[in-house]
């Protein structure tokens, strides 16, 4: 919860909230029952003082705020963890406000109504090509925004299940320069991975994922594996994506049971080649976004092909060119080897890719993370998060989230976009 900046003192903020408290104290002492956030920041695994203060972000970021407040009337928690990449978040609005708001194929209720219940696995009535393609970029959209708000550890908004308690809060805990602040107490006490002083063994796995790079782009310059090796090389990874699960019993966050909403309470997340099935490999030279998914888009909802091409690359290129505390760092074959593991896990396949790169690159606590996020974000937690590249900042994880939302996005498009595209041929 936030509002915009505006040009006054902390003494002035200070002032303001005592009428507030007052009110509230009052209000319990007549029996009225006033929410309060539940939560302490906009996320569950980033403390809140090392999240963007409102009122000392920058000119981009005030500009995004302020539209953000005036169309949702409120500064939401996803946009709160999402501005520490600005450049993005002003994309994704933009993209977001498009599918939701402006005129398109699908009627307004309709766009909400597929958000929570899926509509194309309920409605009975026949659709256009048109409105297939809004609602398969709608779905895509929700189901990418889920891996964002788990893999961040979102906290549910103040007016959500599990985002308020009537519980009167204990003022000795409290000063009145937290409160005006937004720190409620015991969360921003806790050390912070990345806030902590570095440990040795956290310093040497960034050392040691840099030398990684080195080896590999020298190795790149003297010789290039045979088509044969590269397919063999994804092939294996493909296979071994497939056990790569988290330990059943960590908690993760409570969830909503959302069962009612389905006809078929088992639907979810299956592995695309249990159990020795063999699926065929969806090679991206044969049908890809650049080439085939872009301009169907485009064709049959004008300018969303645009503004989701735009969101894709500028999550695949951000770059601040750091690396936990080293700068001037080429990041690119990092980024690489992240978005075409996820694609991987999806059996989308780059020929030109050499899948042997990301078992040097991304460590099994990491793959473990990526999976969970992309597949079962309901099941991310806290310690997934903590304990893949520790001495990371956390804008850099969110990074890494942004990079799994686009990427998972694209992979489901390109498979719907194919089977759109057979049909109409």
């Amino acid at each position: 919860m936030g509002y915009p900046a505006t040009a006054h003192s902390d003494s002035e903020d200070a002032v303001a909230i005592l009428p507030i408290a007052t009110c509230s104290q009052k209000g319990y002492e007549l029996g009225i029952r006033i929410p309060r956030p539940l939560g302490h920041g906009p996320s569950r695994f980033i403390p809140e003082k090392e999240t963007i203060q409102v009122g000392k972000e920058d000119a981009m970021m005030h500009t995004l705020f302020a539209d953000s407040f005036a169309t949702l009337g409120r500064l939401d928690n996803v946009t709160l963890v999402m501005v520490f990449h600005p450049q993005y978040l002003e994309s994704f609005l933009k993209t977001q406000h498009y599918l939701l708001q402006m005129d398109g194929p699908l009627p307004l209720h309709y766009r909400h109504y597929i958000g929570i219940m899926q509509l194309l696995k309920t409605e009975e009535n026949s659709w256009s090509l048109a409105e297939l393609i809004h609602a398969v970029v709608l779905l895509t959209h929700y189901h990418s925004l889920a891996s964002f708000t788990f893999g961040c550890g979102i906290s549910p908004e103040i007016d959500c299940e599990g985002g308020h308690t009537f519980r009167p809060p204990s003022v000795s805990n409290y000063c009145i320069c937290d409160i005006t602040n937004g720190y409620h107490g015991l969360d921003d006490v806790h050390a912070s991975p990345t806030g902590s002083i570095p440990s040795m063994e956290s310093v040497c796995e960034v050392e040691a994922l840099m030398e990684k790079m080195k080896q590999l782009q020298e190795c790149r310059d003297e010789e290039e594996a045979s088509q044969e090796e590269m397919a063999t090389r994804f092939e294996r990874e493909k296979r071994e994506s497939m056990f790569v699960c988290s330990s059943e019993d960590e908690e993760s966050a409570p969830a909503r049971d959302v069962s009612r909403h389905f006809e078929d309470t088992s639907y979810g997340y299956k592995d695309f080649s249990r159990h020795g099935m063999h699926v065929p490999t969806f090679r991206v030279q044969d049908y890809s976004w650049e080439d085939h998914g872009y301009s169907l888009v485009n064709r049959l909802y004008p300018d969303v092909g645009q503004l989701l091409d735009e969101k894709f690359h500028i999550a695949y290129n951000l770059t601040y060119n750091t690396m936990a505390m080293h700068k001037d760092v080429d990041t690119s074959m990092l980024r690489r080897a992240i978005w075409n593991y996820i694609h991987c896990m999806f059996g989308i396949r780059y020929d030109d890719y050499d899948y042997g790169e990301i078992n040097q690159l991304l460590d099994r606590s990491f793959k473990v993370y990526i999976k969970t996020v992309v597949c079962t974000p309901e099941k991310t937690t806290k310690r997934m998060y903590d304990s893949f590249w520790r001495q990371f900042e956390h804008s850099e994880k969110v990074h890494v989230n942004l990079l799994l939302v686009e990427a998972r996005m694209q992979a489901e498009l390109l498979y719907a976009l194919r089977a759109i595209t057979r049909y109409m041929t």
